[in-house]
């Protein structure tokens, strides 16, 4: 199986999802419903390669107003970096072989960004795949904030790719250059994406059981339970609905691809190609998302129009309370 060498960056203008990101990267919080794939036990075994000394607004702001930096309401305060590669690479190495690649990794971006612009690169080892999450500030060397020139325009992407591949490839050799979406020209569905349908068809199921259990002598408690339930179902729902919008020519050609997906998942299997099956199947499972989106939509149109109404109306009230 081809073991990929991957790096992506988000960019991040700052704000309250900075928090909310620093809880994640930093596991502060004991409990991570949003992403099932976390193991809380194992997360002992995660490490720094950069550690904060302070929170990372604090961090970021302050290498901003050290450089002198100009800034605007949306310029781009840092990038998170996501550091991995293909799960097939981790199987069987050590802590100490993941530590040492990581460090690789590192010592690119240092060379790259400088190692002052930094302020925390975390690897955690409590997920499926061992991965990264290095944060910096885009300054250049005259003291600007500029994720435009840091990064660069497609063809800039595309050479932060061949001289990530370059720099890992000479410790690492059977590793293999990663595509980037700007060579695709596809964006990257976010892995929380798909964790969010498989919560929402979840959450659809606990729902329609309720429904079906409803009875003449239970009606309004089996009411009441449903309408918990539909109050923590719409918030996901209506954001899944935003993502489904801003991925649906991603989200088309997985479903398009589904049919040579499972022709390749089979001929694995025939061959016994166990790990070829497994990465295949899961790009199968990748490829429902527009078929969950559809069923999803489905369920919500065929809820009770009085039960939605009142579910909708309540959880209206509850934001609007919380946005006092």
């Amino acid at each position: 199986m081809p073991q990929y060498a991957i790096l992506r960056f988000a960019k991040m203008k700052g704000g309250a999802g900075m928090g909310a990101l620093e809880a994640h990267h930093e596991r502060t919080k004991e409990k991570y419903a949003s992403n099932p794939d976390i193991d809380t036990a194992k997360s002992n075994r995660n490490f720094h390669i950069v550690k904060p000394e302070t929170s990372y607004k604090r961090e970021s702001d302050s290498r901003i107003d050290a450089a002198g930096c100009k800034t605007r309401k949306d310029s781009v305060r840092f990038v998170d970096t996501l550091i991995t590669a293909s799960p097939e690479f981790f199987k069987g190495k050590k802590r100490e072989e993941i530590r040492a690649f990581f460090n690789r990794a590192a010592e690119f971006m240092t060379a790259k960004v400088s190692a002052g612009n930094i302020f925390a690169a975390t690897v955690h080892m409590d997920e499926k795949t061992p991965h990264m999450h290095l944060c910096f500030n885009p300054i250049t060397d005259d003291g600007r904030l500029t994720a435009k020139v840091v990064l660069g325009d497609r063809n800039g992407l595309i050479k932060w790719q061949d001289d990530y591949f370059a720099h890992m490839v000479k410790t690492y050799p059977d590793l293999e250059r990663g595509e980037s979406a700007s060579e695709t020209h596809r964006k990257h569905i976010p892995t929380r994406v798909f964790k969010q349908a498989a919560k929402l068809t979840k959450q659809m199921s606990a729902i329609k059981t309720a429904l079906d259990g409803i009875t003449l002598l239970n009606t309004g408690k089996k009411r009441e339970e449903i309408l918990e339930l539909l109050k923590k179902f719409f918030p996901g729902m209506e954001d899944f609905e935003k993502q489904v919008k801003k991925y649906r020519r991603e989200i088309k050609e997985l479903e398009a691809d589904k049919t040579e997906l499972k022709q390749k998942a089979e001929a694995a299997e025939a061959k016994a190609e166990a790990n070829a099956k497994t990465s295949l199947t899961k790009q199968i499972h990748e490829a429902q998302l527009q078929v969950n989106y559809n069923e999803l939509r489905k369920f919500v149109d065929a809820l009770p129009d009085d039960i939605k109404r009142q579910a909708q109306q309540q959880q209206s009230q509850k934001s609007q309370y919380q946005s006092r």
